[in-house]
């Protein structure tokens, strides 16, 4: 049974449930707090660095030339609603797809605002030298790994094929303060090499499954001999995660999940023949599998002066300038791949339970600035939802003129969160406990209107 959420058991108190055992109560409660499940997975593609709001999703067209973008807007497949001419593919899926247009928070650093965008939760401070701490909020895949975990042997949670950062390791890509035991399947391998595999899911040559079951027994032992679990929570979750390991090593269908030898040369291409490429291709097949959250980092790095790799921090240095590299590098390979992914889905029937969300920690500057680029601005920027029971061809709030600000409808990280846990079936009004036992809400407000 999940955790009943506070707001669930003062309901349920309020009923007037006099004469009726724990258990009955506890039922009832569970019953009461049911919320109807639209999506089974979700695939999470976070574009690390920061896209431009005004170079994609929520262009300006009227706007002053120091504002507006360069590329032009074309009309999309969904009435009213235009995206860069630089996503001609995409324009033609916009019928799937659901913006938010005023994604809003406070934090302009790289780190602080990446772990508010993969967390739901603000950080104590803004502070581009914040570090990975247990005393942080986890990843959504584990606060999910943690309520809704898998029962068949298909891992919940899976992450690749990097750890970003910038300097330090990025905050909440992994359990923290709920244990080991709930860290995403992690692997940095490429999916686009032409050897792709998982080390984690092969056994060491000379080395039996039975071989390897007798090891786990005498570590058991030695554990409880030296009392090492009473001792060591983290311990603990390694033991869980071992055990875990274990069953996906013996697992055919986990195996056949990975194989990306598998797939058609055909739909390889179409995804395009790039790690982000083949890893949304990846995600498509672990979701097919069963696994309920997938992350795929657009890249490790928030991006720099090469023009032919890194995330979207493209400030503007020498003939680095955005506006020479996003419509060679970052803007083609999404309109490739997100539109495969988005289709693939669609024809595999998976689309409907599959939630799929693009965005990055923040947004962009709107005023263009001397090297004709912008900065960080986390005040208002967009996020793309599709699938999963959100509504197609829709767009949920409105920027100001030059996508500065909220003009109605603001949406913080917390609201996303809530959103994407409500498709899951899961309350967000449900609490988990940190280390030091206090109560922390996983969700802030759904958002009713992009639900279709």
């Amino acid at each position: 049974m999940n955790p009943l959420s506070r707001r669930t058991m003062l309901q349920i108190g309020g009923q007037g449930l006099l004469g009726l055992t724990l258990p009955q109560i506890m039922q009832a409660a569970e019953n009461h707090s049911m919320i109807r499940q639209r999506a089974k997975s979700v695939i999470f593609l976070f574009q690390w660095g920061g896209p431009s709001q005004l170079d994609t999703f929520d262009m300006k067209p009227d706007a002053p030339a120091t504002v507006r973008s360069p590329y032009r807007p074309i009309s999309s497949s969904a009435p009213g609603i235009e995206v860069c001419e630089l996503l001609p593919e995409m324009a033609k899926r916009m019928h799937h797809v659901s913006l938010i247009r005023t994604m809003t928070h406070s934090m302009k650093n790289h780190a602080s605002a990446g772990y508010y965008a993969l967390s739901g939760h603000a950080p104590p401070t803004d502070d581009q030298r914040l570090r990975d701490s247990l005393d942080l909020y986890p990843a959504y895949g584990s606060v999910v790994d943690y309520l809704a975990p898998n029962r068949d042997g298909m891992p919940t949670f899976v992450s690749y094929p990097h750890v970003i950062r910038d300097g330090s390791i990025v905050p909440a890509q992994h359990a923290s303060f709920l244990g080991k035991s709930h860290d995403p399947l992690l692997f940095l391998e490429d999916p686009n090499d032409p050897n792709f595999q998982l080390p984690e899911l092969t056994l060491p040559r000379g080395l039996s499954v039975e071989r390897l079951e007798r090891r786990r027994s005498m570590q058991r032992l030695v554990d409880q001999q030296a009392k090492l679990l009473e001792y060591s929570r983290e311990a603990q979750g390694f033991d869980d995660y071992y055990d875990r390991a274990i069953g996906m090593l013996t697992s055919d269908r986990v195996k056949k999940a990975f194989d990306l030898s598998s797939e058609p040369e055909t739909i390889r291409q179409r995804y395009g023949k790039t790690s982000y490429g083949q890893s949304c291709l990846l995600a498509r097949r672990l979701v097919e599998s069963g696994v309920k959250f997938v992350t795929v980092y657009f890249s490790e790095s928030i991006g720099g002066r090469r023009v032919d790799e890194g995330g979207w921090d493209t400030h503007g240095f020498d003939n680095t300038r955005m506006y020479n590299i996003v419509d060679k590098y970052h803007l083609p390979i999404t309109d490739q791949t997100l539109p495969t992914l988005l289709d693939d889905l669609s024809e595999r029937g998976l689309l409907n339970e599959t939630l799929v969300v693009w965005m990055g920690e923040f947004g962009r500057t709107p005023q263009i600035n001397k090297n004709l680029s912008r900065d960080h601005w986390p005040q208002c920027y967009t996020a793309l939802l599709a699938g999963g029971g959100v509504k197609g061809g829709h767009v949920y709030g409105t920027s100001d003129s030059r996508a500065m600000y909220p003009a109605e409808n603001p949406v913080r990280p917390e609201d996303l969160a809530a959103t994407m846990y409500h498709l899951l079936g899961i309350d967000p009004s449900t609490e988990i406990y940190d280390r030091n036992n206090r109560p922390l809400v996983i969700g802030g407000d759904t958002l009713h209107d992009v639900i279709a």
